[in-house]
């Protein structure tokens, strides 16, 4: 940004903005990247709203998000070293788009997607380690 103050408080201009910053790197990132890409390819545009529509609900309680994003999540070969780029990612694009309570309150945010997604997952620290379900029959 230029040489303007950066925003304390979240809107929607600033949610679309670290949406479109941060997946933009992400797609350049060579550890999480092939991740994204094997997925969705060149179809960025859909995801890219539907996120924006996830961090407006998140942060802003909009409820315009109505996704299931453990399911979605669930068949993607994640390992913590994923988890870990991807916070950092989020955490330096933050830092250069907001500060004060905006910043602090997309951080947190982030933090509790991750360790919700690695506890339903069944990765990492916070994993409940639990048993693989068994099919019935």
């Amino acid at each position: 940004m230029s040489g303007a103050a950066l925003p304390e408080r979240i809107t929607e201009e600033l949610i679309a903005e670290l949406v479109d910053t941060f997946y933009g790197r992400v797609r350049q990132d060579p550890l999480i990247g092939p991740i994204f890409l094997d997925k969705l390819g060149d179809d960025w545009d859909a995801h890219l709203a539907k996120l924006r529509d996830f961090w407006s609900s998140v942060t802003l309680m909009s409820g315009r998000y109505r996704g299931k994003p453990h399911q979605i999540h669930m068949p993607l070969p994640l390992e913590m070293p994923h988890f870990e780029r991807w916070l950092a990612l989020f955490e330096q694009t933050v830092a250069e788009l907001c500060t004060g309570p905006a910043k602090f309150l997309f951080i947190d945010r982030a933090h509790r997607i991750v360790d919700s997604l690695q506890i339903s997952l069944n990765i990492g620290p916070k994993a409940l380690n639990l048993p693989e379900r068994r099919q019935a029959g």
